[in-house]
């Protein structure tokens, strides 16, 4: 498979975890906290921290809007859908010797939703001096013609499958460029390997249109122990799922060419591609209560081992001229789905540091600190030509990313307010990327909460609201402009937690 890209791991690495409203509303900074089911995401002694058993449940809404910007072409976009953020609970064990330190067992199960995948973006009309001919002319450069051409009456759809079993993913771009006369050979032999567009030079009318689908989540199962009245250790065993389909049009006409030149004045793209990934890691935590005010908190999330498999399906749509000035539309429909051999991606290992100050009857402020080095993601096996070009670019293009986030709960009877802030560092190594050096790719957000307790039941209201500016490049090779996307990702969360 020779679709993946730097993007694509940055997209399954993102762990953004949507929680309960009262860890959303604090920004996610549980790690020296606990005492909430999805604090067991951040640090698995979380889970120790609870006197009796609890169990949550969460669900709300989630709005990603923005601009997205291309050239000189500027389109907001806008998009809300319903998501279920968590669910899980927690059992207590109290060890009823009252001369043994361990105090107490806590089981827990945990789901937390760690990226909503859904998102629409558009821009049109578009006027860009580079034509999606690059594309199959970059792809097809250097390949045998006989690589890249169906035989004698055989179907467009049996070609297309044919040479993506024998030659791989590029092969059949270049067949498609081929195919819809996009490109033409220099020579019609078998062993040409040259070719020149039918797109005539100049300036190009262009909209570009992508739309995914999807969730990313995490399930973890979870023991916790205290020891003493001051320590809480944990480890969670984690599942994680990816669930992500995207989705792209491309649409480009131009008036360029000379009358009675053969000519290609529109082409239309469409591009899809369905990804499933199942992955594992584990996670070792503790929190350390300093004093009746004071707390410390530290988590090891290993790396996180997915198993991926992705299909893929195209469709192109060209628009001819002949020498005559006659127009016609030619379909190159592979009417087929690819379905690859499975991958393996290991994503990297990342390290929290937390603190807190809680305040009996008052409230509490809580900082926590991650580290994770998005250099190390690597695409296996290590072998193939393929994943140790992309491995090389990642370890080049990436570094370590910093991320702190802030929370603070005030008490007022059955009333809770609160609020946090988060600040994500920018993935990218500036000094290498530097024709994306002006794009600022930074994340950061606030939140804002509220909870009401009854007896046995807590209801919570959180408001979240991330901003992000990063790039998703059009495509891998030839037509490379940088799509910048302005976004903003506002969810709203209620959760219902009861103690048993």
């Amino acid at each position: 498979m020779y679709s993946q890209n730097l993007n694509d791991a940055l997209n399954y690495t993102d762990n953004s975890y949507q929680g309960t409203a009262r860890f959303n509303s604090m920004s996610g900074a549980f790690g020296a906290l606990g005492g909430d089911l999805s604090s067991i995401a951040v640090n698995p002694a979380g889970s120790a921290i609870l006197n009796k058993g609890y169990f949550s449940l969460s669900f709300g809404t989630d709005n990603k809007s923005g601009q997205a910007n291309l050239i000189s072409s500027s389109n907001n976009f806008d998009k809300s859908n319903f998501t279920l953020n968590q669910i899980g609970g927690v059992i207590n064990f109290e060890n009823l010797d009252g001369d043994n330190k361990w105090k107490k067992i806590s089981i827990g199960v945990s789901y937390n939703q760690s990226k909503n995948n859904f998102n629409e973006y558009s821009v049109f009309n578009l006027t860009n001096n580079n034509s999606i001919d690059s594309y199959f002319l970059n792809n097809a450069d250097g390949l045998r013609l006989d690589q890249i051409s169906a035989f004698e009456n055989e179907s467009i759809s049996d070609a297309y499958v044919d040479i993506g079993n024998v030659y791989g993913y590029g092969h059949q771009q270049a067949f498609l460029g081929y195919e819809s006369f996009i490109i033409d050979p220099v020579e019609f032999n078998d062993d040409n390997s040259s070719y020149y567009s039918n797109v005539p030079a100049g300036t190009y009318n262009q909209s570009y249109s992508s739309i995914s689908r999807g969730y990313n989540g995490k399930l973890s199962f979870n023991l916790g122990f205290q020891y003493d009245s001051s320590l809480y250790f944990g480890v969670n065993l984690n599942s994680h799922f990816i669930d992500y389909d995207n989705y792209t049009i491309l649409n480009e006409t131009n008036n360029n060419g000379d009358t009675g030149q053969f000519r290609v004045n529109g082409i239309y793209f469409e591009n899809r591609l369905s990804t499933f990934g199942e992955g594992f890691s584990a996670q070792f935590g503790m929190i350390f209560k300093a004093s009746n005010i004071l707390r410390f908190g530290f988590t090891y999330d290993t790396p996180t081992w997915y198993t991926i498999s992705e299909e893929t399906s195209q469709y192109l749509e060209t628009s001819i001229i002949d020498e005559d000035d006659n127009i016609s539309l030619l379909v190159t429909n592979p009417n087929a789905i690819n379905i690859y051999e499975d991958y393996t991606l290991k994503l990297p290992s990342k390290t929290t540091a937390s603190a807190a100050l809680v305040f009996k009857n008052f409230g509490l402020f809580s900082f926590d600190y991650s580290r994770r080095d998005y250099s190390s993601i690597k695409f296996i096996p290590k072998n193939d030509i393929h994943f140790s070009n992309l491995n090389q670019e990642i370890t080049q293009r990436l570094k370590d990313v910093n991320t702190y986030r802030f929370g603070t709960e005030i008490l007022a009877d059955r009333l809770s307010f609160r609020a946090g802030y988060m600040i994500e560092d920018s993935p990218y190594n500036s000094s290498t990327v530097s024709e994306f050096e002006n794009i600022d790719d930074s994340t950061s957000g606030f939140s804002l909460g509220v909870g009401y307790m009854l007896k046995n039941t807590t209801i919570d209201l959180s408001f979240v609201k991330i901003e992000s500016s990063n790039y998703k490049r059009m495509y891998d090779t030839g037509l490379t402009n940088p799509i910048n996307l302005n976004s903003k990702n506002t969810t709203v969360t209620i959760s219902v937690s009861t103690i048993f």
